[in-house]
């Protein structure tokens, strides 16, 4: 039998026990406490230990593909899905749209509001049919969320991470789209009516910060210059599964 600690390895990884004193903004300190202590219990009460609960996090620069990718990953694995872009403030997507990047302090609420979204939707019961032909039907919380998310730095990506605290149930993952920055380029200018410009993405490229070795949870997906959406897709789906099997075989 596995102990709590090896069942959920993310609330043990001592690199991320300083989440909560990220130097973004202190005044946010006491609501990210909050959030975590009640989403678990949330959590805790509607998921038995033994069925995990997956927040995957479709990452990468604007142009990148999240929101295709992530609303593919919905649609296979059968769970909700939350666009990163619907919970920016009017504020933060003005800024975007007149060319001004967004800072630390832009994001860091912008972050909260998406973690907290998908820490309430695995912890929403939906209805589902306990039988085809009855009329009665049982709660049941999913069993993950997808989420579309630039999560551009690490301590953007730690703000995410915090998510699985607490819960034995939660396991977060990043999907790093991983392209070059002229197919970036390209993809953004072609776009219509949208307030992400080519100028942002050279933005977003200088913070980037791709995960590296110690980001145990993040699966790089590299984006070859020809490649199909439909060969992306199930480049991802494959690694996606490969992630869920690995839980599987170990509980």
């Amino acid at each position: 039998m596995l102990s709590a600690s090896e069942r959920n390895p993310a609330v043990m990884d001592p690199s991320r026990t300083k989440v909560s004193a990220l130097d973004l903004n202190h005044s946010h300190s006491h609501t990210t406490t909050n959030q975590i202590s009640s989403s678990s219990e949330q959590q805790a009460s509607f998921m038995p230990s033994q069925c995990p609960q997956h927040i995957w996090v479709v990452t990468g620069p604007a142009g990148s593909g999240k929101s295709t990718v992530g609303r593919y990953l919905q649609q296979e694995l059968g769970v909700p899905f939350l666009e990163g872009d619907d919970f920016h403030p009017a504020a933060n997507k003005a800024k975007m749209s007149a060319g001004t990047p967004l800072t630390d302090a832009d994001r860091w609420d912008w972050l909260i509001s998406l973690r907290s979204a998908a820490t309430t939707l695995l912890s929403t019961p939906a209805p589902t049919s306990t039988n085809p032909t009855s009329t009665s039907t049982r709660a049941q919380a999913p069993t993950g969320v997808v989420v579309a998310c630039s999560a551009l730095k690490k301590k953007y990506r730690d703000v995410m991470r915090v998510a699985a605290y607490g819960s034995p149930n939660v396991r977060i993952h990043f999907v790093y789209l991983k392209l070059e920055p002229a197919t970036l380029y390209a993809r953004v200018s072609a776009r219509q009516a949208h307030y992400m410009k080519q100028g942002m993405v050279e933005s977003q490229l200088r913070d980037l910060e791709e995960p590296g070795q110690g980001e145990w949870d993040v699966i790089t997906v590299p984006v070859q210059v020809g490649m199909g959406m439909g060969e992306v897709q199930r480049e991802v789906m494959n690694a996606v599964e490969k992630v869920i099997r690995g839980y599987e075989g170990g509980l």
